[in-house]
């Protein structure tokens, strides 16, 4: 015997939403602002990806770049890739360091990996990054 819940579609849609955070706005787009980065970043590796962090000549909120060259596999599993890391990135917007831009470079192995897994590497990866970018002078104000 089952028992259904009487739940209004529209309003299970509408909670899901309001919670829902967008990584839009915390993006990195601009290939000068990844070059930027390399270049003034500091590189740390984990078991699934390395990551650069550096940082922001003008504050602007924290930012993360994602990359996925094609050492990685063919374009559906690159794909594939960047929409997982994008996803956890997206629940954790909070942890992400301020004034610091963060690109992430994941291996082949975010592929295959347990989101619980992939989720808990990205969280401590964000922990070091806020620890990694208080030790970073601050930032000038822009006048």
């Amino acid at each position: 015997m089952s028992t259904q819940l009487n739940v209004d579609p529209r309003q299970a849609a509408s909670d899901s939403t309001a919670h829902r955070q967008s990584l839009a706005g915390a993006r990195l787009r601009r290939h000068a602002d990844y070059q930027r980065a390399y270049a003034a970043g500091r590189k740390r590796q984990s078991a699934s990806m390395s990551w650069f962090l550096a940082p922001q000549s003008e504050p602007a909120g924290p930012r993360v770049g994602l990359t996925a060259g094609k050492v990685l596999g063919k374009a559906h599993e690159r794909n594939r890739i960047k929409r997982r890391m994008r996803e956890v990135l997206r629940r954790h917007l909070d942890l992400l360091p301020e004034g610091c831009d963060l690109i992430l470079h994941p291996r082949r192995a975010v592929l295959t990996a347990e989101f619980a897994q992939l989720d808990a590497e990205v969280v401590r990866i964000l922990g070091q990054a806020k620890a990694l970018a208080a030790q970073f002078p601050p930032a000038k104000p822009v006048v």
